[in-house]
């Protein structure tokens, strides 16, 4: 089958790579991402998998080819583009070693945001959660069920999931300057925006967004130092989502506390 490759779909590189590309592209519409390829899908509801909505990287099919390859995943994707209500895209408060400052779901009752749902199979999921740091206590971030009607996810059908998992960090998100949460305008503009509001930050990551990604990749000290340097500015705010982690077990269903430490 032609014109399916990601290659050709232009949906091939990874923000692991390519930093400033963060969150990447996202395909133009649902699909079975194959190894290498972008199918069609035939359902949009598979109720043998577990539902995650992707705010960020995780709906970049080049981002996500990478981590299955990384343990030998060759299993079938669905990736189904839906509608939350009720959830906006905020800003992690911290710094990834990959060399990006990545998003994150916020609560916002007004909002309506077109993302991807990731239909994950117990492996997958495994591998998606080891890569946010959900296993290990100090992790980036919490896998967090979204119950409905709180986060309303519709599929293209009409049809409105129970609730999705999502991924709520666990440091908190960027504040706005008035304490709400603010938005993720694209990595190049972030990063140009808090070197600037920053001394303290240009000292650690450079002048500029090129600088500040190709120090933070793999300086796990470093991006700690910069995450810190979030708290102390005072930048950092509740996503408004915690409420629905108290209590809620992190490793299940289909983690697995075995795999190698988190890449974000």
């Amino acid at each position: 089958m032609t014109g399916r490759t990601l290659e050709e779909l232009g949906l091939a590189e990874a923000p692991r790579d390519h930093p400033l590309l963060y969150p990447g592209a996202w395909p133009a519409d649902s699909g079975l991402l194959h190894g290498d390829r972008m199918l069609p899908l035939e359902r949009l509801v598979h109720d043998d998998r577990v539902p995650v909505l992707a705010v960020g990287s995780n709906a970049c099919p080049g981002q996500l080819r990478h981590k299955m390859a990384e343990f030998g995943i060759t299993s079938p994707l669905p990736m189904v583009r839906a509608r939350a209500h009720g959830l906006d895209v905020g800003v992690s408060a911290h710094v990834s070693r990959l060399g990006y400052v990545s998003a994150s779901p916020v609560g916002s009752p007004r909002a309506s945001r077109e993302l991807f749902v990731l239909w994950l199979d117990a492996r997958q999921l495994d591998v998606i959660d080891a890569s946010e740091g959900v296993p290990l206590p100090d992790g980036n971030f919490r896998r967090t069920w979204l119950p409905a009607p709180d986060v309303r996810v519709e599929l293209a059908d009409g049809r409105v999931l129970p609730g999705a998992y999502s991924y709520v960090n666990r440091h908190g998100v960027l504040h706005n300057g008035a304490g709400a949460p603010r938005g993720h305008p694209g990595q190049h503009a972030l990063i140009t925006e808090l070197l600037r509001g920053s001394a303290p930050l240009r000292d650690l990551f450079g002048d500029t967004p090129q600088e500040f990604c190709a120090r933070a990749r793999a300086d796990v000290t470093l991006c700690a130092r910069g995450t810190r340097l979030f708290a102390e500015h005072r930048w950092v705010t509740e996503s408004g989502l915690e409420r629905y982690a108290a209590g809620q077990q992190a490793g299940s269903p289909g983690t697995g506390a075995s795999l190698p430490p988190p890449l974000r």
